[in-house]
C-alpha cells in the first residue's frame, strides 16, 4: 500500500467527502464479494469523483427519477457498476434498497453485472460494451439541445455527465463519439475520464499510450486534468466543465484503481474479481472503516439521502415553469416526452395510402420508404433523420426533415452524422433512451455489421431506435460482393426484440414504417431496396405487414404450392406463380415483410397463411432460417455465398434467383407430392 499512500491521503484531506466516498467502496466490495464475481477496483478508484459530483454538481431528484429535465448520468465502464448501484442506493431511489445491492448479479435482481436500462430507476442507458455509453450520451446530449431549442431553456436545461476508463477509449467508437460531439460543440457534455493506467491484462501502456489530452483537444473539446483523488481538484473542474459554453469537456483524473486495497491497488487483481475475505479486511482497516457488510453509518446515510433530496427544489420550480407555458407549447412538450403519437398521425396515414391507391408506384422500396416518410415526418414533428454519409442512396431527408441539425442550428431535424455507422446507431440509442425524439439513421444493410452492437443494444433496452437499411442485396448490382448483403438478414433476424422489415412494395414500405414510429419499446430495422418493383397491393385500409406475412396473391382455388417471399423477390414470386397457374396450377403467394411479426400471430394464423401444401421460400439472401416455414433448403431459391460485381439482372440470371427456378422447384415438390 506504501506506494498508493499518497493517493489515500490526498483522499483523506476532506475527511467528510472522504467518508461519503468510503460508503461506495464499502457496498461496492461488498456487493461483488457476495456476488463472488465483478469489479471492485473502478467503484473504489472513482469514489471521490462519484461523491463529488452526486453530492455537490448533478442534478436530480431521487424521488422523482424520471423527472425529464434531471441531469443524464451514463456509467460508460459498465463493469464498475456496483458504483452507480450504490450512488442509487444511498441517494435514495426506491427500487434500489439494501437487499438489492446484497443480490448483486443474482436472478431478478435489479442490479444485473452490468447497468440494464429499465431494470432500475436511475439507470438512464445500458452500458457495459465499451465505448457505446459514451456514444449514446452523445446522443443524449443531442436530444436535450433539439428540445431545448424546441421549447426553450425554461424546461429543458440539463446535462450529460459519463464516467469511463481507458477501454472505453480504446474502442473505436470513441472516436465517432467524441469526434462528433466536438464538432457539434456539446457543451452539455461532461467525461470524467478514469485515467488509471490498468486495463485487464495489465498496464495499459502495453497497447495504449497515445496523447489522450491532445485527441480530444483535436476534436474540439476542453480538457481539464485533474487528481482524481483530490476532492477540492474535482470540484473545481467539475464547476468549471459547468461554466464551458462552446465545448464538450473532459476531466482526465489520474486515479489508482482499488484505493484502499494494500495489495492489490493499482495493480489489475482489482479490476475484475473479488477482493476476498482476508484482503477485504485489510481495505477496512485502511479506510479506518469499522461497520458490517452492507452498512453504512446513519450520519453518513443521512448526508447521502440529503444529496438525493436536493434536487427536490429544482424539480418543483421546473414544474412550474412548466405550467407556465403557453397551453399548447406546454401539452406538446408533454405529449412528446410521454411517448404519444401526435394527433392527426393516423389521418396522414390513410391519406399516404389512398394516395398510393390512387397512383401506384413503381419504384425501389428505398424510394418507397422516403414517399412514406414525407407525410409521416411531416404527421410527426418528433422524429429526426439522418444518414451516415449515405443520404443521397438512402433517401432518408424530406421536405419535413430538411433543416440540418448543427452546433448552431440544434433545432434542425437532420443529423449528418458522417461515415460514423457505429457511432451514429449508438447515439440514436441515447437520443431513444433520453425522450421527446424519434430517431431514424441511415446506412447501406451491409454496413449494419458496423453498428450491429448498438442494434444489439436497442433490442436489449427495449427502445423504438429505427434503422433505414438500404441497399438490401445482390439487387444493387455493379458494387459488387463487398457491398452486397448476404449473410445480414438472417443474421439480424437472429437478434431478439429487433423487428426486421423487408418491405415488397410502396405500400408496405408505408405499412411498415407506421409499425416502426409506433414501436416506442422495440427497434426496428427497414432493409429497403434499390432497383425498381411493381406495386402489387391494392386498395385497402388493414395494414398487413402488421401480420407479419400473408397472401398477396391466390391462383386457382385450390393450393398446390405456397410461395414464401420478401422484398423485390415477392414480384418474382408473383410472376412464377402465373406460370404455374397457366399451367393448372392453384399457388398462393405469401408476402413476408417481417418474420418476428408473423411468429407472434396465433397459431390458427400462421397455418391459415402457409397451409398444408409444399412450401417454397424466395430470398435473395442466405438460405439459412428459412428451414423454419420451408421443409428443406432445397425449397429455398436464394444465395449459398457471397455476390459478385455485375448488373442486378445478371446476378439474378447467374446465381438462380429466377421465375424459371421457383417454377422447376415447384413441379418437382407438387409431383413428389401427387
Amino acid at each position: 500500500m506504501t506506494e498508493h499512500a499518497p493517493a489515500l491521503a490526498r483522499a483523506a484531506t476532506d475527511a467528510r467527502a472522504f467518508a461519503l466516498a468510503n460508503c461506495i467502496r464499502a457496498l461496492a466490495i461488498d456487493g461483488v464479494e457476495a456476488a463472488k464475481s465483478g469489479h471492485p477496483g473502478a467503484p473504489m478508484g472513482m469514489a471521490e469523483a462519484a461523491t463529488m459530483l452526486w453530492t455537490r454538481h448533478m442534478k436530480f431528484d431521487a424521488a422523482r427519477p424520471d423527472w425529464p429535465d434531471r441531469d443524464r448520468f451514463v456509467l460508460s465502464n459498465g463493469h464498475g457498476s456496483m458504483l452507480l448501484y450504490a450512488l442509487l442506493h444511498l441517494t435514495g431511489f426506491e427500487d434500489m434498497p439494501i437487499e438489492e445491492l446484497k443480490n448483486f448479479r443474482q436472478w431478478g435482481a435489479r442490479t444485473a453485472g452490468h447497468p440494464e436500462y429499465g431494470h432500475a430507476a436511475g439507470v438512464d442507458i445500458t452500458t457495459g460494451p465499451l465505448g457505446q455509453g459514451l456514444a449514446g450520451a452523445v446522443g443524449m446530449c443531442m436530444a436535450e439541445a433539439h428540445l431545448a431549442a424546441r421549447f426553450g431553456r425554461e424546461v429543458v436545461d440539463h446535462r450529460t455527465w459519463v464516467f469511463c476508463g481507458d477501454g472505453c477509449l480504446m474502442e473505436g467508437i470513441s472516436q465517432e463519439a467524441i469526434s462528433l460531439a466536438g464538432h457539434l460543440k456539446l457543451d452539455r457534455l461532461c467525461v470524467l475520464y478514469d485515467d488509471n493506467g490498468i486495463s485487464i491484462d495489465g498496464a495499459t501502456d502495453k497497447a495504449f499510450t497515445e496523447d489522450t489530452t491532445g485527441r480530444f483537444e483535436a476534436a474540439g473539446w476542453q480538457v481539464i486534468a485533474c487528481d482524481g483523488h483530490d476532492v477540492a481538484a474535482l470540484d473545481d473542474a467539475i464547476t468549471r466543465a459547468k461554466a464551458e459554453t462552446a465545448r464538450p469537456t473532459l476531466i482526465r483524473m489520474r486515479t489508482v484503481i482499488g484505493l484502499g486495497s494494500p495489495n492489490r491497488a493499482g495493480t489489475a487483481a482489482s479490476h475484475g474479481a473479488p477482493l476476498g475475505a482476508e484482503e477485504r479486511a485489510l481495505v477496512r482497516q485502511a479506510l479506518d472503516w469499522a461497520n458490517e457488510d452492507f452498512s453504512v453509518p446513519a450520519e453518513l446515510l443521512a448526508e447521502w439521502r440529503a444529496a438525493g433530496a436536493r434536487g427536490a427544489t429544482e424539480r418543483e420550480a421546473w414544474e412550474a415553469r412548466l405550467a407556465a407555458l403557453p397551453a399548447e407549447r406546454r401539452a406538446e412538450f408533454e405529449r412528446r416526452i410521454a411517448g404519444e403519437m401526435p394527433d392527426g398521425f393516423d389521418a396522414a396515414v390513410a391519406r399516404a395510402r389512398e394516395s398510393l391507391f390512387a397512383e401506384p408506384q413503381k419504384v425501389a422500396t428505398r424510394k418507397a420508404s422516403q414517399i412514406a416518410l414525407e407525410t409521416l415526418a411531416e404527421a410527426c414533428p418528433e422524429m429526426i433523420g439522418g444518414s451516415a454519409d449515405l443520404t443521397g442512396s438512402n433517401l432518408t431527408r424530406v421536405k419535413a426533415v430538411d433543416s440540418d441539425f448543427q452546433a448552431d442550428s440544434p433545432e434542425g431535424r437532420y443529423v449528418s452524422w458522417g461515415v460514423r455507422e457505429f457511432g451514429m446507431a449508438a447515439a440514436m440509442n441515447g437520443m431513444s433512451v433520453h425522450g421527446g425524439v424519434i430517431p431514424y439513421g441511415g446506412t447501406f444493410l451491409v454496413f449494419s455489421d458496423y453498428a450491429r452492437n448498438a442494434i444489439r443494444l436497442s433490442a436489449l433496452m427495449g427502445v423504438g431506435t429505427i434503422h433505414v437499411m438500404t441497399h438490401d442485396s445482390i439487387g444493387l448490382g455493379e458494387d459488387g460482393p463487398t457491398h452486397q448483403p448476404v449473410e445480414h438478414l438472417i443474421s439480424l433476424r437472429a437478434i431478439p426484440g429487433l423487428t426486421v422489415f423487408r418491405p415488397a412494395d410502396a405500400v408496405e414500405a408505408l405499412e411498415c414504417w407506421e409499425l416502426a414510429i409506433r414501436s416506442r419499446r422495440a427497434p426496428s430495422l427497414l432493409a429497403l431496396s434499390r432497383q425498381a418493383v411493381p406495386q402489387l397491393r391494392g386498395a385497402g385500409e388493414e395494414n398487413l405487414s402488421a401480420r407479419g406475412a400473408y397472401v398477396i396473391r391466390q391462383f386457382g382455388e385450390s393450393r398446390d404450392v405456397t410461395l414464401i417471399a420478401t422484398g423485390t423477390e415477392v414480384a418474382l414470386a408473383v410472376e412464377a406463380a402465373e406460370a404455374l397457374h397457366a399451367k393448372g396450377h392453384g399457388v398462393a403467394v405469401v408476402s413476408m415483410p417481417s418474420w418476428e411479426l408473423f411468429d407472434a400471430q396465433v397459431p390458427e394464423y400462421r397455418a391459415e397463411v402457409l397451409g398444408t401444401a409444399p412450401r417454397i421460400a424466395v430470398e435473395a439472401a442466405s438460405k439459412l432460417g428459412w428451414t423454419r416455414y420451408v421443409a428443406s433448403e432445397e425449397d429455398v431459391i436464394g444465395m449459398d455465398g457471397f455476390g459478385a460485381s455485375a448488373p442486378a439482372e445478371v446476378l439474378y440470371e447467374k446465381f438462380g434467383i429466377t421465375g424459371d427456378a421457383i417454377v422447376a422447384r415447384a413441379a418437382a415438390l407438387i409431383g413428389a407430392a401427387s
